[in-house]
C-alpha cells in the first residue's frame, strides 16, 4: 500500500532583511499601495522590527513581510540565495501602467519583457531586493 504524499498549497509569503523599516513602509505601502496589515517585533528575535503586508484580508499568497537588520551587511547573491520575488498584477494593460507609473516617480525598471507564458517586467526595492511583475498566462 502507498502512502499519499502530502500537498503543498501555493506559497505563503516571502521574508525580506531590510535596513529601515520605514523606508520599506515608503515602497511597499506608499509606491506600491500594498497594505501594511502589521507592525510587530520578530517572534525568534525580539530586537528586530517586523512589519507584514499583503491585500485586504491578510490571505496567504499575498504577504510580504520584512524584518529590519540595520547592522547586517548587504546580502551576495549565489547559491542559497533567493533571485527575485514575483507579484501578480491583472493584465498586461495594469503592468503597462505600473511601468509608466513607476518610471514617472523616479523608480527605474525594464521595459515590459515578453516571457514564455506571460509578460513583466523588474524594479528593485531600496535594499536591492529584485521584484518582478508579472501579468497574463501561465509558467507552465
Amino acid at each position: 500500500m502507498s502512502e499519499r504524499r502530502p500537498r503543498l498549497g501555493g506559497l505563503h509569503h516571502v521574508t525580506l532583511i531590510c535596513r529601515d523599516v520605514e523606508r520599506a513602509v515608503d515602497f511597499y505601502g506608499n509606491l506600491l499601495g500594498m497594505r501594511l496589515l502589521e507592525r510587530t517585533v520578530n517572534e525568534d528575535d525580539r530586537g528586530a522590527r517586523h512589519l507584514l503586508f499583503g491585500d485586504e484580508e491578510g490571505r496567504a499568497g499575498t504577504l510580504v513581510t520584512c524584518l529590519e537588520y540595520p547592522e547586517l551587511e548587504e546580502g551576495t547573491v549565489g547559491r542559497g540565495s533567493t533571485h527575485h520575488f514575483a507579484l501578480a498584477v491583472e493584465s498586461e494593460e495594469e503592468l503597462a501602467a505600473w511601468r509608466d507609473y513607476l518610471r514617472s516617480r523616479g523608480i527605474p525598471c525594464t521595459d515590459v519583457m515578453e516571457r514564455a507564458h506571460f509578460k513583466s517586467i523588474y524594479l528593485r526595492d531600496p535594499d536591492g531586493h529584485i521584484l518582478e511583475l508579472a501579468a497574463g498566462g501561465r509558467v507552465l
